[in-house]
């Protein structure tokens, strides 16, 4: 139960540019055009010996509960809420503005500790302008530069009580915790050392990408997922900007969960924020164990879809295909039938990936996708014996032997997988570089089918056994 500090303040203040100061990682995205963050985003930060939780949030404004800019202020206000203390940032340059003073009175009523931070303030007069800052009645001004890393030291002296204060509640809980756990134990005299029993080890993170075009349900399947409105959502296209991951368990599997901004076609990308949100979206991908692709039931595969498929795949990661608003289709059997014929033609790399059909909305589905992740997960991990991929080697060059090459058959002499996630094999043939590519397709497919990998990209690393001293060995 550490400290959590949320960060918080009008449009294009600073804010992401502390909390990536803070975590000491480039994880929000960050530019000069305002109102780039929607979602809380939360963190590690360290700051010396501190190491607490912190939010980012979105810009307060002013809206209406159900315009965009309504929902971004609810996101706000429950960061707030959950938060110890709230680091309230203005702009030293500009000085205080009436929008300021506005949501200054909003961090008061919240009745929260708050630290004023009078963010770029750097020189002089950055210093001479943070002092209005007291016009808003949240005490002493705290001038810092999130950009260049100035005034972090104050940062911590204004923080420190905080955390102590903290750290002191949870030595207290847990003592009382612990006392209880002592007084309600039933103790036994002839109990041995049979009776202990050791608590299972902690089950492995798993890194859950949800990616897709924009406005196919990826935020409201994460919401669904964790039974709260933790994300924001509507019928905008292209709410989410950041990648946001959130920790969480399913059934004792310790998973992060990250959502993503929706993919676009490179040709209609024009702005550079919609270029940093889909860099941003690349990058979770690249770190993630299972991706799952959400598609719009309405409107599914198009070009764009199987790109972000390939894109998956070459990066090595475990994909689940889920049709999401199923339940607005009306011939489902139709629907699920062009479907699976369309992967089958276009994605013959990961023969049998996992299609599902959900409704986020509601909430059906979820539960099988889940399973499905799970599966998947495992088989991405699966080792198969030097021994028995060596009998399969046998059999199938022996039922389809590798081509000729110059008048003479390449001989495969030997296999062994070298790595899992995704499964990857190093074959040891002579001419190597020579085996064609539908005999190595041939090669995947049978391993796929008898090792049971569906779903998940395979690679095998060609590696030559010829003499290089003897020019007429095969």
């Amino acid at each position: 139960m550490s400290l959590t500090v949320a960060i918080v303040g009008r449009p294009n203040v600073g804010k992401s540019t502390l909390f990536n100061r803070l975590i000491r990682k480039r994880l929000a995205i960050v530019d000069d055009t305002p109102g780039v963050t929607r979602d809380r985003r939360y963190g590690e930060a360290h700051l010396g010996d501190l190491t607490f939780t912190v939010i980012d949030t979105a810009g307060l404004e002013e809206g209406i509960d159900d315009s965009l800019e309504g929902r971004m202020r609810q996101q706000t206000h429950a960061a707030i809420a959950a938060a110890d203390v709230t680091l309230m940032v203005f702009d030293a340059r500009a000085g205080i503005t009436p929008m300021d003073e506005h949501f200054a009175r909003i961090v008061r009523k919240a009745k929260r500790p708050v630290i004023l931070i009078a963010n770029k303030a750097e020189g002089r007069a950055g210093l001479d302008a943070a002092r209005e800052g007291f016009s808003l009645g949240l005490g002493t001004p705290l001038p810092l530069s999130a950009e260049h890393g100035e005034g972090l030291g104050d940062l911590y002296d204004a923080l420190e009580p905080f955390a102590l204060k903290k750290a002191g509640e949870a030595s207290a809980a847990q003592l009382d915790a612990d006392l209880e756990e002592v007084t309600s134990l039933d103790l036994d005299e002839d109990a041995g050392e049979e009776d202990v029993v050791e608590a299972p080890p902690a089950p492995k993170h798993l890194q859950l990408a949800i990616v897709g075009r924009p406005n196919v349900g990826k935020s409201t399947m994460v919401n669904a997922l964790l039974g709260e409105d933790r994300l924001l959502t509507g019928p905008e296209a292209g709410i989410t900007r950041d990648s946001i991951a959130i920790d969480w368990s399913w059934q004792g599997q310790a998973i992060r969960l990250i959502d993503t901004a929706g993919l676009r076609r490179h040709s209609r990308v024009t702005e550079k924020l919609e270029r940093l949100s889909g860099a941003d979206t690349r990058r979770a991908i690249q770190y993630a164990h299972v991706v799952v692709l959400v598609l719009d039931a309405n409107d599914m595969l198009e070009k764009q879809d199987l790109t972000i498929a390939r894109q998956i795949v070459e990066e090595g990661r475990a994909l689940i295909i889920v049709a999401n608003k199923w339940d607005a289709v009306e011939d489902k059997n139709a629907a699920i039938k062009k479907l699976n014929d369309r992967i089958d033609w276009s994605l013959p790399q990961i023969k049998g990936v996992p299609i599902l059909t959900v409704s986020a909305m509601t909430e059906r589905g979820l539960d099988k996708m889940m399973k499905a992740v799970l599966d998947i997960y495992e088989t991405w991990n699966r080792r198969v014996s030097t021994a028995k991929l060596n009998r399969w080697l046998s059999e199938v060059t022996a039922m389809h032997p590798p081509p000729l090459v110059a008048g003479r058959r390449i001989k495969i002499r030997y296999i062994t997988q070298i790595k899992t996630r995704p499964p990857t094999f190093a074959l040891f043939a002579s001419k190597a570089d020579d085996l064609p590519d539908s005999y190595h397709r041939y090669l995947v497919k049978s391993l796929r089918d008898v090792f049971d990998l569906p779903g998940t990209p395979i690679r095998i690393v060609m590696r030559r056994t010829d003499n290089p001293y003897d020019s007429e060995r095969d």
